[in-house]
């Protein structure tokens, strides 16, 4: 059993954008991963060749251009194997960098920079991925009023750091999970009998805090939510683009528009020209590709 992690010195917080991300997920995520890679037994490799108290200085690179997130993890990842170690940031989460930026110094115990290097990678390259993803989206709709959401289309056991990575990369965060808001799907809208029957009885359970969103594929479904008055925003799934702005005329503002289903960066920009309010992807999440980033030692 690994012992507890550490505290991480304050100098850390130079990692972190203005969005948080809390540490007990730093710590969670960092346990995980090295405990995967450890196993019982430890890195054998590093042990056999490299004897013990050997210094070591290494670079952490971005080896193509993108935005990052994820550095408070690759320094905790360190850190939990060798708490004195020394760690200076040349980037923070949420910069865009160019090709070969070197994000990050390492110097300290030769046996844990090693040992933690495929882990901290790992979580740096997939979190940057999704912020570069969703950095993408975000750049082509300048200018308009829309917001880039996620879903909870989420790697089990990753949700919160995937959704803080897309906050890195400038889009805001959808519900984290089946608690935090009603999201009234078609399914529910089956079993419930009917779009004004599931949206009184969501309506007589929701606390004051608590919004309600219900998922629509037609326009003549649009109308008879509005017709309730007892939504606070309306999700247009896989509606095309003409439908999308039929939509925004209905509603006049009545009610939070978001977009979602097939929303890529080929149809994003139309998408927010039409004047919705939020757009929703889930592919900046599940299928995002990994940021090409690299550790290399510099003795």
């Amino acid at each position: 059993m690994l012992q507890s992690l550490p505290t991480v010195p304050t100098t850390a917080s130079l990692l972190y954008p203005e969005g948080f991300l809390s540490p007990l997920e730093i710590d969670a995520a960092v346990e995980r991963a090295l405990a995967e890679d450890l196993g019982r037994a430890g890195d054998v490799t590093s042990i056999a060749t490299i004897p013990a108290g050997t210094p070591a200085r290494a670079v952490v690179v971005a080896r193509k251009a993108g935005t990052i997130s994820g550095l408070p993890l690759v320094a905790a990842a360190f850190r939990r194997l060798a708490p004195d170690i020394d760690i200076k940031a040349g980037a923070r989460d949420g910069d865009s960098v160019a090709a070969k930026t070197e994000l990050m110094t390492i110097a300290g115990d030769a046996r844990a920079v090693l040992s933690a290097e495929r882990a901290a990678l790992n979580l740096l390259g997939h979190l940057s991925g999704i912020a570069t993803a969703t950095a993408g989206f975000v750049k082509l709709t300048k200018g308009t009023q829309i917001r880039i959401c996620c879903t909870r289309k989420t790697t089990p056991g990753l949700r919160a750091l995937e959704k803080y990575a897309v906050r890195c990369g400038g889009g805001f965060n959808h519900r984290f999970g089946l608690d935090d808001a009603m999201l009234i799907k078609d399914n529910h809208i089956a079993v419930a009998g009917g779009v004004r029957a599931v949206l009184e009885s969501a309506r007589a359970n929701a606390g004051h805090l608590v919004k309600i969103e219900i998922e629509v594929d037609t326009l003549d479904q649009l109308a008879e939510v509005l017709e309730t008055g007892l939504a606070d925003v309306v999700l247009l799934d896989n509606m095309n683009v003409a439908d999308m702005r039929k939509a925004v005329a209905m509603t006049a503002g009545r009610v939070v528009l978001e977009a979602s289903g097939g929303i890529t960066l080929e149809t994003i920009a139309a998408v927010a020209a039409i004047g919705v309010d939020y757009a929703s992807s889930g592919w900046i999440t599940h299928s995002a590709p990994s940021l090409d980033v690299a550790l290399d030692i510099e003795m």
